[in-house]
Protein backbone atom coordinates (compact mmCIF):
# COMPACT_ATOMS: atom_id res chain seq x y z
CA UNK A 1 0.00 0.00 0.00
CA UNK A 2 1.23 3.49 -0.69
CA UNK A 3 1.82 6.32 1.75
CA UNK A 4 -1.55 8.01 1.24
CA UNK A 5 -3.42 4.76 1.85
CA UNK A 6 -1.40 4.10 5.00
CA UNK A 7 -2.10 7.64 6.19
CA UNK A 8 -5.85 7.16 5.70
CA UNK A 9 -5.76 3.85 7.60
CA UNK A 10 -4.03 5.50 10.56
CA UNK A 11 -6.51 8.41 10.43
CA UNK A 12 -9.31 5.81 10.49
CA UNK A 13 -8.04 4.14 13.65
CA UNK A 14 -7.20 7.52 15.21
CA UNK A 15 -10.89 8.47 14.94
CA UNK A 16 -11.53 6.16 17.87
CA UNK A 17 -8.97 8.02 19.98
CA UNK A 18 -10.39 11.39 18.91
CA UNK A 19 -13.91 10.37 19.97
CA UNK A 20 -12.74 9.06 23.34
CA UNK A 21 -10.69 12.16 24.05
CA UNK A 22 -13.56 14.40 22.97
CA UNK A 23 -15.73 12.62 25.50
CA UNK A 24 -13.14 13.20 28.23
CA UNK A 25 -12.50 16.79 27.15
CA UNK A 26 -16.20 17.56 27.62
CA UNK A 27 -15.87 16.70 31.31
CA UNK A 28 -12.88 18.75 32.41
CA UNK A 29 -13.21 22.20 33.94
CA UNK A 30 -9.95 23.23 32.27
CA UNK A 31 -7.39 21.50 30.09
CA UNK A 32 -4.21 20.83 32.02
CA UNK A 33 -1.47 21.07 29.40
CA UNK A 34 1.02 19.12 31.50
CA UNK A 35 -1.38 16.19 31.87
CA UNK A 36 -2.33 16.45 28.21
CA UNK A 37 1.34 16.26 27.21
CA UNK A 38 1.80 13.16 29.36
CA UNK A 39 -1.30 11.56 27.85
CA UNK A 40 0.01 12.35 24.35
CA UNK A 41 3.37 10.73 25.11
CA UNK A 42 1.85 7.61 26.68
CA UNK A 43 -0.75 7.26 23.92
CA UNK A 44 1.81 7.65 21.12
CA UNK A 45 4.19 5.10 22.63
CA UNK A 46 1.33 2.69 23.34
CA UNK A 47 -0.04 2.98 19.79
CA UNK A 48 3.39 2.54 18.21
CA UNK A 49 4.02 -0.50 20.41
CA UNK A 50 0.66 -2.01 19.44
CA UNK A 51 1.39 -1.46 15.74
CA UNK A 52 4.84 -2.99 16.06
CA UNK A 53 3.51 -5.98 18.01
CA UNK A 54 0.73 -6.52 15.48
CA UNK A 55 3.16 -6.44 12.59
CA UNK A 56 5.38 -8.95 14.40
CA UNK A 57 2.43 -11.24 15.09
CA UNK A 58 1.59 -11.38 11.39
CA UNK A 59 5.10 -12.74 10.78
CA UNK A 60 4.34 -15.72 13.03
CA UNK A 61 1.67 -16.84 10.58
CA UNK A 62 4.12 -17.25 7.73
CA UNK A 63 6.79 -19.93 7.59
CA UNK A 64 10.29 -19.41 6.23
CA UNK A 65 9.09 -19.73 2.65
CA UNK A 66 5.76 -18.03 2.08
CA UNK A 67 3.50 -20.04 -0.19
CA UNK A 68 0.99 -18.40 -2.49
CA UNK A 69 -1.82 -19.87 -0.42
CA UNK A 70 -0.43 -18.40 2.81
CA UNK A 71 0.00 -15.02 1.18
CA UNK A 72 -3.55 -15.09 -0.22
CA UNK A 73 -4.96 -16.03 3.20
CA UNK A 74 -3.00 -13.16 4.80
CA UNK A 75 -4.45 -10.70 2.28
CA UNK A 76 -7.98 -11.94 2.94
CA UNK A 77 -7.37 -11.67 6.68
CA UNK A 78 -6.08 -8.08 6.26
CA UNK A 79 -9.23 -7.17 4.33
CA UNK A 80 -11.45 -8.77 6.99
CA UNK A 81 -9.60 -6.87 9.74
CA UNK A 82 -10.23 -3.51 8.06
CA UNK A 83 -13.91 -4.30 7.50
CA UNK A 84 -14.28 -5.54 11.09
CA UNK A 85 -12.65 -2.42 12.55
CA UNK A 86 -14.88 -0.22 10.40
CA UNK A 87 -17.95 -2.18 11.50
CA UNK A 88 -16.94 -1.80 15.14
CA UNK A 89 -16.69 1.99 14.72
CA UNK A 90 -20.05 2.04 12.90
CA UNK A 91 -21.68 0.20 15.80
CA UNK A 92 -20.19 2.74 18.22
CA UNK A 93 -21.65 5.55 16.07
CA UNK A 94 -25.08 3.93 15.95
CA UNK A 95 -25.06 3.29 19.68
CA UNK A 96 -24.64 7.06 20.11
CA UNK A 97 -24.05 6.74 23.81
CA UNK A 98 -25.07 9.85 25.70
CA UNK A 99 -23.14 11.31 28.57
CA UNK A 100 -24.40 13.48 31.35
CA UNK A 101 -21.84 16.23 31.00
CA UNK A 102 -20.53 17.42 34.33
CA UNK A 103 -17.39 19.36 34.87
CA UNK A 104 -14.63 17.78 36.90
CA UNK A 105 -11.84 19.71 38.54
CA UNK A 106 -9.20 17.14 37.68
CA UNK A 107 -9.09 14.90 34.64
CA UNK A 108 -9.30 11.21 35.42
CA UNK A 109 -5.97 9.92 34.11
CA UNK A 110 -7.20 6.36 34.60
CA UNK A 111 -9.94 6.96 32.00
CA UNK A 112 -7.43 8.46 29.55
CA UNK A 113 -5.30 5.35 29.91
CA UNK A 114 -8.27 3.05 29.36
CA UNK A 115 -9.23 4.93 26.18
CA UNK A 116 -5.69 4.57 24.89
CA UNK A 117 -5.54 0.90 25.84
CA UNK A 118 -8.81 0.17 24.06
CA UNK A 119 -7.61 2.03 20.97
CA UNK A 120 -4.45 -0.07 21.13
CA UNK A 121 -6.53 -3.13 20.23
CA UNK A 122 -7.56 -1.44 16.97
CA UNK A 123 -3.94 -0.53 16.31
CA UNK A 124 -2.75 -4.07 17.10
CA UNK A 125 -5.19 -5.48 14.55
CA UNK A 126 -4.15 -2.81 12.05
CA UNK A 127 -0.52 -3.82 12.61
CA UNK A 128 -1.41 -7.44 11.84
CA UNK A 129 -3.15 -6.35 8.62
CA UNK A 130 -0.23 -4.13 7.64
CA UNK A 131 2.16 -7.00 8.31
CA UNK A 132 0.22 -9.21 5.91
CA UNK A 133 0.33 -6.39 3.35
CA UNK A 134 4.08 -5.96 3.90
CA UNK A 135 3.65 -2.26 4.60
CA UNK A 136 6.71 -0.15 5.38
CA UNK A 137 6.73 -0.15 9.17
CA UNK A 138 8.91 2.93 9.80
CA UNK A 139 6.52 5.27 7.99
CA UNK A 140 3.51 3.69 9.69
CA UNK A 141 5.10 4.13 13.12
CA UNK A 142 5.80 7.80 12.43
CA UNK A 143 2.26 8.41 11.14
CA UNK A 144 0.79 6.56 14.11
CA UNK A 145 2.72 8.66 16.64
CA UNK A 146 1.91 11.94 14.88
CA UNK A 147 -1.79 11.21 14.37
CA UNK A 148 -2.23 9.82 17.87
CA UNK A 149 -0.89 13.04 19.37
CA UNK A 150 -3.09 15.06 16.97
CA UNK A 151 -6.17 12.98 17.92
CA UNK A 152 -5.53 13.34 21.65
CA UNK A 153 -5.04 17.11 21.49
CA UNK A 154 -7.80 17.89 18.98
CA UNK A 155 -10.26 15.51 20.64
CA UNK A 156 -9.61 16.94 24.10
CA UNK A 157 -10.00 20.54 22.97
CA UNK A 158 -13.04 19.76 20.78
CA UNK A 159 -14.72 18.17 23.78
CA UNK A 160 -13.68 21.00 26.08
CA UNK A 161 -15.01 23.69 23.74
CA UNK A 162 -17.98 21.96 22.08
CA UNK A 163 -18.94 18.97 24.19
CA UNK A 164 -18.97 15.53 22.65
CA UNK A 165 -21.20 16.32 19.65
CA UNK A 166 -18.63 15.27 17.03
CA UNK A 167 -18.07 11.80 18.48
CA UNK A 168 -20.51 10.12 16.05
CA UNK A 169 -19.00 11.93 13.06
CA UNK A 170 -15.52 10.78 14.08
CA UNK A 171 -16.69 7.17 14.30
CA UNK A 172 -18.39 7.40 10.90
CA UNK A 173 -15.31 8.96 9.32
CA UNK A 174 -13.18 6.15 10.73
CA UNK A 175 -15.66 3.59 9.39
CA UNK A 176 -15.52 5.00 5.87
CA UNK A 177 -11.71 5.15 5.85
CA UNK A 178 -11.26 1.61 7.17
CA UNK A 179 -13.85 0.17 4.79
CA UNK A 180 -12.13 1.99 1.93
CA UNK A 181 -8.87 0.33 3.01
CA UNK A 182 -10.59 -3.07 3.05
CA UNK A 183 -12.05 -2.44 -0.41
CA UNK A 184 -8.61 -1.36 -1.64
CA UNK A 185 -7.07 -4.61 -0.38
CA UNK A 186 -9.84 -6.57 -2.08
CA UNK A 187 -9.52 -4.82 -5.45
CA UNK A 188 -5.78 -4.33 -5.58
CA UNK A 189 -4.52 -7.55 -4.05
CA UNK A 190 -7.18 -10.25 -3.79
CA UNK A 191 -8.89 -9.81 -7.15
CA UNK A 192 -5.54 -9.52 -8.94
CA UNK A 193 -4.09 -12.60 -7.25
CA UNK A 194 -7.30 -14.65 -7.55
Amino acid sequence: MNGLENFLIVVGISANIFAGMEWEGSLVARVDKKNLGAVCAVAAVWQMGALLLGSSLSGLFYGKDITGEEQFFGLVLAMVIFFFLGLRLLLKALKNENLHERREDRPQVKRYVSITAAAGIYTLLTGIACGFLETGLAAMLFMTAFLTVAAVISGTYAGYRLGFVHKTKAYLCGTVLLWAAGAEVFVRYIVKSG
